[in-house]
């Protein structure tokens, strides 16, 4: 079996190569062999500059001309991985590769198509910052579970890990190009009645001087987001 881990990168030149690092020395589970696609989302920061010193290393590098999203970015490495199972893994250093093995256990296992990578469960080590940010993801993820009848804690997670019947179910049908991403790819595992788990997670979070990027803005649109993709997606 194959896992695909797709890294979406946007502006990441201090962090791309250590992520890469990471994602190539872990040791993955049930012998999976390991294929990185990683799609530079319009980089203007040098990204591009170290990622193409790293061609010759097995990775799969797409770069897109413009800056569209990080939803763009999740939908074209869907388009190119070609895994059993596909993995979505940030390029900045706030999530630990060493968490494959829990995050993959329970489609390993046979007892999921989708898992999630809960930052608000389990006993790993989480960094400590911003308490409006905590309630917006608590508020966001309770919105999306009562139009989705699930009961997630972090929905939106990086860590999000599908079998390839759910990625091949979606990848031509998704259509959000920022972080909307997060709620449709919700929307869609729950509406398709595929089975979801929920694992806990570290998180080393960073504030917006080390280069987090989502903002309050992003927060606002989320809430049209999570009702455009249960309510009138759905209508379609």
């Amino acid at each position: 079996m194959k896992l695909s881990i797709v890294i979406p990168a946007y502006n990441e030149a201090k962090t791309i190569k250590e992520v890469l690092r990471q994602v190539q020395a872990v040791n993955l589970p049930a012998d999976l062999e390991r294929e990185i696609v990683v799609v530079d989302d319009g980089s203007k920061d040098g990204t591009v500059d170290v990622l193409r010193a790293l061609a010759d290393q097995d990775i799969k590098l797409v770069f897109k001309d413009k800056n569209e999203g990080k939803g763009s970015a999740v939908r074209r490495g869907f388009q190119e991985a070609t895994g059993d199972i596909v993995l979505i893994q940030d390029a900045d250093l706030e999530y630990n590769p060493e968490e494959y093995a829990s995050l993959l256990k329970p489609i390993l296992d046979g007892d999921a198509d989708v898992v999630f990578g809960s930052r608000f469960m389990g006993a790993q080590a989480k960094r400590v910052l911003f308490y409006w940010h905590y309630l917006a993801n608590r508020f966001l993820t309770n919105l999306s579970n009562a139009l989705t009848n699930l009961n997630l804690t972090d929905m939106e997670t990086c860590y999000k890990v599908f079998t390839r019947p759910v990625v091949d179910g979606c990848k031509d049908k998704l259509t959000a190009k920022r972080f909307g991403i997060e709620p449709e790819l919700t929307a869609w595992v729950a509406h398709g009645g595929y089975r979801v788990y929920e694992v806990g997670i570290g998180y080393r979070g960073r504030t917006y001087a080390e280069g987090k990027k989502v903002n309050w803005r992003d927060g606002l649109a989320a809430l049209w987001f999570i009702v455009k993709y249960n309510v009138f997606s759905r209508k379609k």
